[in-house]
């Protein structure tokens, strides 16, 4: 199982960078960052100095999206990264929640989604695309060898059928080992019925990880604090199906959108930070499950479970007040167990 880590790109650039320093020192090989452009810094300028501060890291955005740049325009800059850095990028890609809502519009299309996947990728990798109404175009400076995988994250249903059928990886944000493994399913059976390989289909799942000292009452409770954000994120997406497919909908299971019921609106100025106002409604139950958190043992043991399911990365979430400890306590004691 691969190692990444999550962050925002707030201000310094230099601490984002330190950040993933330390982690490729500890045994990531993925460092992601958030893509909005309202909320924070620029994600490419920033990933050209990760890449050119460590060896081996691949990175990419966690995730951008179809709406907010040209399709062209996020090809070459990922094939220029790439042309510069020796194909250390993944696009990972999604319809964009913060990215097109703080701008006042809605997330786009999946059929958008798919036109954008087929001519990024097509691009990046230096093949021509047909950017509409007949104008295809190749990037003429790119080389043999070129290479841009692109991952799609997904929750509903039709999401997870067209990641299945054209991503060459699968973001999940969460870490529930029930929604992983059904989740899991329908991306492979979508990658079947459309004739590919599911093996050939990474599976990343995202999730906050915290590690604590003990599992006290207290020591639990704080870092479910530092994590609850995350239910609120997530409840944005589930709010979306809800509100597509129904409340008692056979079409999204239970257990991702029954939490949300005492769901009030969302302010986007907290998204993804700790001690968000708004994730109030975001019960115990569901930071335990969507997140890793506790002593060491309970981390390993629940990726151990999710490699099971057939994770192929785990994308550690590092907004809360242990970042640095918990990047070098997966370096020294959880990556090893897991990959050991």
């Amino acid at each position: 199982m691969d190692f990444g880590l999550v962050l925002q790109t707030d201000p310094p650039a230099a601490r984002v960078i330190s950040l993933m320093k330390r982690a490729e020192r500890n045994g990531f090989r993925y460092g992601w960052t958030f893509d909005s452009a309202v909320l924070w810094q620029e994600p490419f300028v920033i990933h050209s100095q990760i890449l050119a501060n460590t060896r081996k890291l691949k990175v990419g955005p966690m995730v951008t999206n179809p709406g907010t740049r040209a399709w062209e325009v996020t090809a070459s800059t990922f094939a220029t990264l790439n042309d510069m850095y020796g194909n250390r990028t993944v696009c990972g890609i999604g319809r964009g929640d913060s990215a097109m809502r703080v701008a006042g519009r809605p997330p786009t299309t999946l059929a958008r989604l798919s036109d954008a996947m087929r001519v990024i990728r097509a691009l990046g990798s230096g093949a021509e695309a047909d950017l509409g109404g007949g104008t295809v175009v190749r990037f003429p400076w790119i080389g043999p060898g070129a290479e841009l995988p692109v991952w799609m994250a997904a929750y509903g249903p039709k999401a997870l059928k067209l990641a299945g059928e054209e991503a060459d990886g699968f973001i999940l944000q969460l870490a529930d080992l029930y929604l992983t493994e059904y989740m899991v399913r329908a991306v492979r059976d979508a990658a079947v019925a459309a004739g590919r390989d599911p093996a050939e289909v990474t599976v990343c799942v995202a999730a906050p990880a915290y590690v604590t000292e003990d599992d006290s009452p207290a020591a639990l409770a704080h870092a479910r604090e530092q994590c609850r954000w995350f239910g609120g994120m997530v409840g944005n997406h589930v709010a979306d199906l809800v509100a597509r497919y129904g409340e008692h909908s056979a079409a999204v299971p239970a257990e991702l959108t029954a939490y949300i019921k005492a769901r009030d609106g969302y302010d986007y100025a907290h998204h993804g930070r700790s001690g968000n106002p708004d994730t109030g409604f975001v019960p115990d139950e569901i930071v335990d499950r969507f997140c890793l958190i506790g002593p060491v043992e309970r981390h390993i043991e629940k990726l151990t479970a999710l490699r099971a399911l057939g994770v192929d990365q785990f994308a550690l979430y590092a907004m809360h007040d242990a970042r640095e400890s918990v990047i070098d306590t997966y370096g020294s004691q959880v990556i090893p167990a897991v990959d050991g």
